[in-house]
C-alpha cells in the first residue's frame, strides 16, 4: 500500500484548500513553505496549514507546545526571507485578530467568538483593537489600556483624544497600522510624555551628478538633553538620509537606537487631482530584535511626512526601552 503525498501550488488560489482536502482524504504527507512563498503565484502556506490541523481538524501534525510558536515562525521567515508579512495573513498575520468598529468591538469583548474563531494566543499571536474616528471612544479606551493607561470612556480626556483623532483623520492620518504613532499621540495629550530630542532645522539636498548618479544628503540640527548636535550623512534616497542623519545625532546619547532599523516604507497620494501638490500619507514600519512598530506622518510635503513617522519611530523605540 503505497504513502501518498501533496505538493499544491497556489495558481487558482486552492493550495490550502486542496492540501487539507487531500489529507481529509487518506494522504499522510503535505509539502508546503511557510508564508507560501514559491514561484508563480506561491506554494501551500504551511503557516495556514499548521494552523488548521492542529485548531479545527486535531491532526497531531507538531507537538503541542509548538503550536505557540506559529506566528513567531512566520515572522522569523518573513524576515530572514526580506520579504514583507502579510497583514491579512490567517492565523499569524497582524490583522488575522484586528477589530475597528464600535459595535463590533463591543460584541467581540462580550464574546470572542463571535469574531474570533480561537483564541490568539494559541497560534503565538494577539488581538489588536483598532482605533478611529467611526469607532467611538471605548476603542480608545482599551488602546489606552493596552498602553498601561487608564481612561475613563465618560472623562473629558477620552473626549479630547477622541476629537484629537477625528481632526488628524480628516487630514488623512490613519492609525490602523501606526500603533506606535497612536500610543504617542495618547499619552501626549494626556500630558504623559517626555520628547527624547527636538528639532531645530533639517535640510535634505538631492544632486544629480554628471555621470549620471543621484545622491542624497541630510544635514540636521537637533537639541538632545540641553546639547545641539548638528550633523550630515548621506543615504540611498532622501528619507534614508534623514534617518541616518538623525541616528547619527542620536547615537551617542542613545545607543539602544543601533538594535532597530527601518523595515518597510510606504506612501499613499491622498487627493490624487492635485496632481503633485497633493498631500500623501506615508507609514513606516520599524523592528529590533524582539518587536515590530508602525508610525505615520501627513503632509503636502513628502519629506515632511517622512520625517513626522521616522521621528515617531525613534521616540517610540526610546519609549518601548523605558529610555531615560
Amino acid at each position: 500500500k503505497a504513502a501518498l503525498g501533496i505538493h499544491a501550488h497556489n495558481d487558482l488560489g486552492l493550495a490550502v484548500a486542496n492540501s487539507i482536502l487531500a489529507l481529509e482524504n487518506g494522504l499522510i504527507h503535505v509539502q508546503g513553505t511557510f508564508n507560501g512563498y514559491g514561484e508563480r503565484c506561491g506554494n501551500a502556506d504551511l503557516s495556514t496549514i499548521i494552523g488548521i490541523l492542529k485548531t479545527k481538524l486535531n491532526l497531531d501534525c507538531i507537538p503541542d507546545k509548538n503550536l505557540k510558536e506559529l506566528t513567531k515562525a512566520s515572522h522569523f521567515i518573513s524576515e530572514i526571507s526580506n520579504l514583507r508579512q502579510q497583514p491579512n495573513q490567517p492565523f499569524v498575520g497582524a490583522s488575522a485578530f484586528a477589530h475597528k468598529g464600535g459595535v463590533h468591538i463591543d460584541a467581540m469583548l462580550k464574546n470572542p467568538k463571535t469574531y474570533e474563531h480561537i483564541d490568539p494566543d494559541l497560534v503565538g499571536n494577539h488581538r489588536r483593537l483598532l482605533a478611529s474616528e467611526l469607532s467611538g471612544k471605548m476603542p480608545i479606551v482599551l488602546k489606552a489600556k493596552e498602553f498601561a493607561i487608564d481612561l475613563d470612556k465618560k472623562s473629558p480626556q477620552a473626549r479630547k483624544i477622541l476629537k484629537l483623532l477625528q481632526d488628524l483623520e480628516h487630514q488623512g492620518y490613519q492609525f490602523e497600522a501606526a500603533d506606535a504613532s497612536f500610543e504617542i499621540l495618547i499619552k501626549r495629550a494626556l500630558k504623559q510624555y517626555n520628547k527624547f530630542f527636538d528639532l531645530e532645522s533639517f535640510r535634505v539636498v538631492v544632486e544629480k551628478k554628471p555621470d549620471g548618479r543621484i545622491t542624497s544628503e541630510a544635514i540636521i540640527k537637533v537639541r538632545v538633553k540641553g546639547m545641539l548636535e548638528h550633523t550630515a550623512a548621506d543615504g540611498d534616497g532622501p528619507v534614508n538620509a534623514l534617518d541616518n542623519a538623525l541616528r547619527k545625532a542620536l547615537k551617542s546619547f542613545y545607543p539602544n537606537l543601533s538594535r532597530m532599523h527601518l523595515s518597510d516604507f510606504k506612501v499613499r497620494v491622498l487627493d490624487e487631482k492635485a496632481g503633485t501638490a497633493a498631500r500623501v500619507r506615508v507609514l513606516i514600519q520599524s523592528q529590533d530584535e524582539k518587536d515590530s512598530w508602525g508610525t505615520v506622518g501627513v503632509s503636502g510635503n513628502i519629506i515632511e511626512a517622512s520625517w513626522q513617522a521616522l521621528v515617531d519611530s525613534v521616540e517610540y523605540k526610546l519609549l518601548k526601552d523605558g529610555t531615560k
